[in-house]
């Protein structure tokens, strides 16, 4: 009776830690395909949808634009999927106002501005607020700096 409880016991451990790592395996997909995550990972409809930064999830993926976009939900990927162009933010993984400064700065995921339906990044927390200030201008300077993330980022 000892035997099969100890048998038991060891299978139960083996399949709590193969579920412990499932979550590893499905992260795989980023890092084996040698594409970078768009946003650091973070879900680009979310900001749309649900107001505020949120990470995406590996079990739901998707790439596009030589990047590999994680979602909260599956409902989220589908949206993305079916209009990446509308949730994806305008300046890939990079820091809009330093782009209309002809600067080439990483984008922090947790400062960000939604404007006439665009999604923008920035490296630090008053990004926001000083790209509003001149909005248009900005807008306008950083697209005219587009051509500095060129060899920064695949596909962008």
């Amino acid at each position: 009776m000892f035997a099969p409880t100890m048998r038991r016991l060891f299978l139960f451990a083996a399949l709590l830690a193969g579920l412990a790592a499932l979550p590893l395996l499905a992260a795989a997909p980023a890092a084996s395909s040698g594409m970078r995550l768009g946003i650091k990972g973070y879900d680009p409809v979310a900001y749309f949808t649900l107001q505020r930064a949120t990470p995406g999830q590996p079990q739901f993926e998707y790439s596009w634009d030589e990047h590999v976009w994680r979602f909260a939900s599956a409902e989220h990927r589908a949206l993305f999927k079916s209009d990446p162009v509308r949730y994806a933010p305008q300046f890939a993984n990079f820091c809009a106002v330093a782009l209309a400064r002809g600067e080439v700065r990483e984008a922090n995921p947790e400062y960000w501005l939604i404007s006439d339906g665009k999604l923008y990044l920035f490296g630090k927390p008053y990004g926001p607020d000083l790209f509003r200030k001149e909005l248009g201008k900005n807008v306008e300077r950083a697209r005219h700096n587009r051509e500095l993330l060129k060899d920064q980022e695949p596909g962008r």
